[in-house]
């Protein structure tokens, strides 16, 4: 599933169209691509991002972009159909959801722009302007009445936003692998959630410079034996790619095989659990090589 662009980058700046696209042209030329299918996502209820965003905070985006473009942030910049770029991959979240729960598809990969871990209920940060993933995780629950819903988000940035949304909730265990200490900042392995959601947030953080069997040995000891214990009704997947060791942001090691082993047991899980449903949504990533390499590996195996 791809969404137009409506997100102009300033001249220079990473997040760009860019990063996106030539991976995704280069998946389309490969030997998967007669295997995949394009979804056009079309216009749905977005009750969903109501849930996880502030009005006064949608409001003042939403007045940013109707004046010409801005910045949320210092590194968030909003042009003038920004706005609706975010709204358009928001909905197409809930969509894909839909999509999924009601059997059209097992799986669907979103390319979607502008990203969202990092946007907060009250502002946006980082890229990010609506948290897609947490709003995909609120259209499960309120619409689709599931009790568990697992997000496993491995872009090499923590998700703050993401864990903000669920940090007192059992019904979402969020779960994230990142560089730490590192941007935003977030993420140790003691915020595991409080309330009813103690235990229901797991953060493995990961040293700079960290090679393949590091970030493996770190998914298959911690990741994957929780998600058994959680059996979870839905897999989200945060699909950021710049933990690969030619991202020019992150600082981790990684080639792109990582991204298929990890899906490989994530479809495995999933298959257990959820009738083999997973959704994943593209995140960071800037280079557009490195995401095209990494791309490829993980559809590969959401396709099985």
């Amino acid at each position: 599933m791809i969404q137009s662009d409506k997100h102009p980058a300033p001249p220079g700046h990473l997040e760009s169209a860019e990063r996106m696209s030539l991976a995704i042209d280069e998946l389309m030329k490969s030997d998967l691509g007669a295997n995949i299918e394009i979804l056009t996502p079309e216009p749905v209820e977005t009750d969903s991002v109501y849930k996880v965003h502030d009005s006064d905070y949608l409001d003042r985006a939403r007045s940013i972009s109707a004046g010409g473009g801005g910045g949320l942030d210092p590194d968030t910049y909003i042009s003038q159909t920004s706005y609706d770029a975010a709204m358009e991959t928001a909905s197409a979240a809930i969509y894909a959801v839909n999509m999924i729960m009601n059997e059209n598809h097992k799986r669907i990969f979103l390319a979607g722009r502008p990203p969202g871990h990092h946007a907060e209920s009250d502002r946006g940060m980082g890229f990010c302007v609506i948290n897609n993933t947490a709003v995909a995780a609120e259209e499960l629950i309120f619409k689709h009445n599931l009790k568990r819903v697992a997000i496993i988000d491995w872009d090499v940035h923590h998700g703050n936003g993401t864990q903000r949304s669920f940090y007192n909730r059992k019904d979402v265990f969020y779960i994230s692998m990142h560089q730490f200490p590192f941007y935003p900042g977030s993420g140790a392995t003691s915020d595991t959630g409080a309330g009813e959601g103690e235990g229901y947030t797991l953060n493995v953080p990961i040293p700079a410079d960290s090679e393949d069997d590091v970030f493996l040995s770190a998914f298959y000891g911690n990741v994957v034996s929780a998600l058994n214990d959680y059996s979870p009704e839905f897999i989200i997947i945060g699909a950021g790619f710049d933990a690969h060791r030619d991202d020019p942001l992150g600082g981790l090691n990684l080639s792109g095989n990582v991204f298929g082993k990890m899906t490989t047991s994530l479809v495995e899980i999933a298959d257990k659990y959820c009738d083999g449903r997973i959704l994943s949504l593209f995140e960071g990533g800037y280079s557009p090589t490195a995401n095209a390499r990494s791309l490829y590996c993980h559809i590969k195996e959401l396709i099985g």
